[in-house]
């Protein structure tokens, strides 16, 4: 089939919102090291000795962190507001950081790391840019550009080292997607029809994973606010989740079974109100036939979250501002591991490990 989320790619709502998002969970100075090898307590009591905890590894670095790459077990990229990039080689233990010239007074909510040399950031709105560094981040060269009015870029996603997609709210009612077939060196807008936008419907740009991969050549996002929906190939399916207001709505998508051709059955989707993001109400449902029927889990996760992220076997994990939550069913039963919020949630590429991203620099990990 012939559409924008076909052929080798991973596919003005909330403006003032998410400049008061931005100013809610940003701040603005920048120290040159972060602090190490404090830990997150588990939450309702379970030991960390028994069960998945999370780890924190930096936190004070004065920025709010929504982009997250795990390249391998040792590898990891992060970006936020403020211009912010950080990098770590050893697993989180050590954590370098950079200012990108510039870019002071922008915010970076997705990245995508290849190796320790080479990343692309997205820096979200008027203009809409999107840099690549392939010196470790010693210097960045823009590789996009949209000045369009109205332009905010909500999150990129990569197949592999060159196939690409990047989507972003509506332009003249109609969602934005560019694509690269040559590892972001480049972008095109699309000329295919992009998906046309209910009123007040857009993206959430909160962890960089509302577009994911679907199968080995085709993508799905998915959208929030009045109407949340999500979007494979030239479907829009209705989404289940809650909505209705500018704070609802999907914020991220996760495929269990994207690696294989004709894969994109088995999805979890989360959101929910991050105005009150402590209400379990709609914020979590599960398909395993592409989105034909949806199941809310018997035990949903313990408030909004931002990310949803499978990490091997039947055992996911989602995050948000209000906690941290772990699934060894494949969703269908969430357990609170951490009421320390983060924005994003990630494993590795190349390996297990998993790291989470947010507010006030905070960097973590998973531990099984």
């Amino acid at each position: 089939m012939n559409s924008f989320l076909t052929d080798g790619y991973a596919s003005p709502l909330f403006r003032r919102l998410k400049t008061l998002l931005c100013c809610f969970f940003a701040t603005l100075t920048l120290p040159s090291f972060a602090q190490q090898g404090e830990r997150d307590p588990a939450a309702l009591g379970q030991s960390p000795a028994t069960g998945p905890h999370v780890e924190l590894l930096t936190s004070g670095t004065k920025t709010s962190l929504r982009g997250l790459c795990v390249v391998s077990d040792k590898i990891i990229w992060v970006s936020g507001s403020s211009g912010t990039v950080g990098k770590s080689l050893d697993g989180g233990q050590t954590w370098s950081w950079i200012t990108v010239p510039g870019y002071e007074k922008r915010d970076f909510r997705d990245v995508e790391g290849f190796d320790d040399k080479t990343a692309l950031i997205m820096a979200i709105a008027e203009p809409a840019d999107i840099l690549k560094t392939t010196d470790g981040g010693k210097t960045w060269k823009l590789v996009y550009e949209n000045k369009t009015a109205g332009m905010f870029m909500d999150a990129m996603e990569f197949w592999n080292s060159n196939s690409g997609i990047v989507v972003g709210d509506p332009v003249n009612g109609r969602f934005f997607v560019a694509r690269t077939f040559n590892g972001g060196d480049s972008w095109q807008d699309s000329t295919l029809q992009r998906p046309e936008a209910a009123p007040g419907e857009g993206c959430f740009a909160s962890s960089g994973t509302n577009v994911r991969p679907l199968d080995r050549d085709e993508a799905c996002f998915v959208s929030g606010g009045p109407r949340s929906r999500l979007f494979i190939r030239n479907q829009a399916i209705d989404l289940p989740i809650l909505q209705g207001t500018t704070s609802t709505g999907a914020n991220s998508v996760a495929v269990k079974d994207h690696n294989k051709y004709h894969g994109g059955q088995h999805l979890i989707v989360v959101g929910g109100d991050f105005a009150k993001d402590t209400i379990q109400e709609k914020n979590c449902f599960l398909t395993t036939d592409g989105g034909k029927t949806w199941t809310r889990p018997t035990t949903p996760p313990h408030g909004y979250r931002s990310c949803v992220e499978f990490i091997g076997g039947n055992f996911v994990l989602c995050c948000g501002t209000s906690g941290v939550d772990v699934s060894d069913d494949d969703g269908m039963n969430w357990r609170l591991v951490s009421a320390t919020g983060f924005h994003a949630c990630r494993v590795a590429k190349k390996g297990k490990a998993v790291f989470l991203a947010g507010s006030n620099g905070r960097v973590a990990k998973l531990v099984r």
